[in-house]
């Protein structure tokens, strides 16, 4: 017989996790692991990638001289040059206009945008021009580019700079959309990106930037690239599985900490990374061991990312598998505040998720 699902309360509020972010590199001589932050491995694969095409460049606001708003191209314009690091005028439109152009044209642009806030300003070349026209011309003409940038809430940015655009570019046939949580995905995916022959999109996020995260000895090959729609399991568990994405996998690792010390708990932490193509394999897969989901992400919870996984969990051959009905965890349904106390009451943090959880799991 088949269980009755419902959706889960949209939990929200409590104060925004903290990472001890570190800038220094480390090298670890006997495993080969060497600790990396996400601006350093995104900067790294960048230069890997234009050493390996000449056809690969950097066109964005700042990304030259300045070294990039949140020095992702630090160094870049010193080793490539002013033809292939190159600063562009403030209009979103223009530059991601001139990026399409170069790919349809067979040029392997990196289209920085210094938040996907600004990305609506280009969103018209983004869906019209560069996923359309491979269908639109009938497989005769691709474009081969990467949209990347901060994106979803950051620090103090208020409500225009807040928008979490998994949503909204995981909706559209003809784009890769990607969002990393570490070092080594960071560094995977845009490698990945910059050498796929269709566009993607890739979202990072400005408050990981600075955090340091192991990267393997063979994430560490020029070679090595993440494949488009693989979820990675951070944590095995056989109780609750909590996904996440982004900032929102550490914020599932810290509630996975807590459901072990305090109840015993194993939860099991899946890092989508991919948003379209969505990995609902690996997570049906999860939910028919643990009968337990919790998604976790700083989109809205209308239309979100949290609801796809759900519904796409309704419709797959995990359903009957629930125990309990699917809790959803996101930012809160409102226009994010400046007001600091307002901004961490709208943000989900680790005991949020704890407090999700332990409504899968009918835990007083």
């Amino acid at each position: 017989m088949l269980r009755t699902v419902r959706f889960g309360t949209f939990f929200r509020g409590g104060a925004r996790p903290t990472f001890g972010a570190r800038s220094v590199t480390k090298r670890f001589a006997s495993t080969g692991v060497k600790e990396l932050t996400v601006r350093d491995a995104l900067n790294g694969a960048m230069e890997e990638e234009m050493k390996r095409d000449e056809k690969v460049f950097l066109l964005g606001e700042e990304v030259a001289q300045y070294n990039g708003a949140y020095k992702v191209s630090r160094g870049l314009l010193d080793k490539f040059g002013p033809k292939r690091v190159i600063d562009s005028p403030i209009t979103e439109m223009g530059f991601a206009g001139l990026c399409t152009g170069a790919a349809f044209a067979g040029l392997r642009p990196i289209c920085e945008f210094m938040t996907f806030n600004f990305s609506m300003q280009a969103i018209d070349h983004i869906i019209n021009s560069a996923a359309r026209t491979l269908y639109m011309s009938g497989g005769i003409q691709n474009c081969p580019i990467v949209f990347r940038g901060p994106n979803g809430p950051a620090a103090a940015v208020a409500a225009q700079h807040s928008h979490h655009f998994g949503p909204w570019y995981g909706s559209v046939p003809g784009l890769k959309v990607l969002s990393p949580y570490s070092a080594e995905d960071a560094r995977g995916m845009i490698k990945a990106a910059v050498r796929d022959p269709n566009p993607v999109v890739i979202l990072e996020n400005e408050i990981l930037y600075g955090q340091t995260f192991p990267v393997s000895e063979e994430a560490q090959s020029e070679d090595f690239v993440i494949p488009f729609g693989v979820a990675k399991i951070e944590r095995p568990g056989k109780d609750i599985t909590l996904v996440g994405e982004s900032i929102s996998v550490g914020t599932s690792l810290q509630a996975a900490d807590i459901l072990k010390s305090k109840y015993g708990v194993e939860a099991e932490v899946i890092n989508l990374r991919s948003i379209r193509p969505l990995d609902i394999d690996t997570i049906a897969a999860s939910v028919k061991k643990t009968n337990r989901l919790v998604t976790v992400d700083q989109a809205y919870s209308s239309f979100g990312i949290g609801s796809e996984i759900c519904a796409q969990i309704v419709e797959s051959s995990a359903f009957d598998y629930l125990d309990a009905p699917v809790e959803r965890v996101t930012m809160a349904d409102v226009p994010m505040p400046y007001n600091q106390s307002l901004e961490n009451m709208s943000l989900p943090n680790a005991d949020v998720v704890v407090a999700a959880a332990k409504k899968a799991l009918y835990i007083n």
